[in-house]
């Protein structure tokens, strides 16, 4: 009877859910038309669309499927995420990407702690932007925002992904001027595009905009610092392992973490077919941007304007700081 019973629940639990999830992959399949169709970014669609929903998040019967897929649904999205590196992109442009892209990554990180609270904004604030600046954008942001102590964790996720997604499209256009400007290489273009641009979309853009040579570099670049997305949000967790728990000295690990490593490793010798790997990538991308439309849904347009504008003096700070520490960087190198 026991089975039945188990079976009878999760029908009960999915029909609690669908009509959320309905919502959010509605909303994911209209911003992803308009994407193919006017070339803006997904995930800018995404938010906006969701934002125009937001009455239905006080909805009894699409609550429960949205804050399933802004929560469950985006780690595992965010788990996928592995199928799109492997190894041996990391290593082909030889040891200097290795060394310094990482401390780019820490040294924005960083600035966007202690430039927080210069700005007078919280610590969690400035993990969250530098971290999704310093990495990869809305899926950095999202998957920090996923360890981090639940606190305004909504609002300030969602601030987050709308600035970085807007910089990073703003960048696509700016930066391959700015450092065609500066007389640099193909090569060194494109280690600059794959090493400053916060969103993975509009680094191709970017790069392959300049050449194919540039497109590859900044590709692989880009590839370098969203494999470090699972080793900064292991350390943050553990740095709030005590907050939010009530358990001292216990680790919550991110299950979803360690899955974006696994599938990296597994990725990277080769255990994981191309068509699986394709299939893997393409699920990652539905469930990021369901993820972020349910986010949208969730807060409202006049939350978002109440932040201020220290919230996004801090996140342009941040942007500025990394595209200057990664001009040097390679100009020195």
């Amino acid at each position: 009877m026991k089975p039945v019973g188990a079976m009878g629940g999760g029908v009960d639990r999915f029909k609690l859910f669908l009509p959320g999830l309905a919502l959010c992959f509605t909303i994911a399949a209209a911003a992803t038309f308009l994407s193919e169709h006017y070339g803006a970014p997904v995930m800018l669609f995404a938010l906006l669309l969701g934002m125009a929903f937001h009455f239905l998040a006080e909805d009894g019967k699409c609550v429960a499927g949205i804050d399933f897929t802004a929560k469950r649904l985006l780690r595992i999205g965010v788990a996928l995420l592995g199928a799109r590196v492997t190894a041996g992109q990391i290593t082909s442009l030889g040891i200097a990407p290795v060394i310094t892209v990482p401390v780019l990554v820490l040294g924005t990180i960083l600035f966007g702690l202690v430039f927080s609270r210069l700005m007078g904004r919280s610590l969690r604030l400035g993990i969250l932007t530098g971290g999704a600046v310093a990495i990869c954008g809305a899926s950095a942001a999202l998957a920090i925002a996923a360890v981090l102590p639940p606190k305004d964790s909504e609002q300030d996720t969602l601030f987050t992904v709308i600035a970085v997604t807007t910089l990073s499209t703003t960048a696509m256009i700016v930066y391959p001027i700015l450092f065609a400007a500066l007389g640099l290489s193909d090569t060194d273009m494109g280690i600059l595009l794959g090493a400053t641009i916060h969103d993975v979309a509009q680094v191709v853009g970017a790069g392959y905009a300049v050449s194919e040579e540039a497109g590859d570099v900044a590709t692989y670049v880009k590839m370098l610092r969203v494999s470090l997305l699972p080793i900064v949000v292991l350390a943050i967790a553990f740095a709030y392992r005590n907050q939010g728990t009530g358990r001292r000295g216990r680790m919550a690990i991110p299950g979803f973490a360690i899955a974006f490593g696994v599938i990296l490793a597994l990725n990277s010798l080769g255990f994981v077919p191309v068509v699986l790997a394709e299939t893997m990538t393409e699920a990652s991308r539905w469930l990021l941007v369901a993820a972020i439309a349910a986010l949208g849904v969730k807060t409202s347009i006049k939350a978002m304007t109440a932040l201020g504008a220290r919230h996004l003096a801090l996140v342009v700070g941040e942007t500025v700081f990394l595209m200057g520490c990664a001009i040097g960087a390679v100009i020195w190198i």
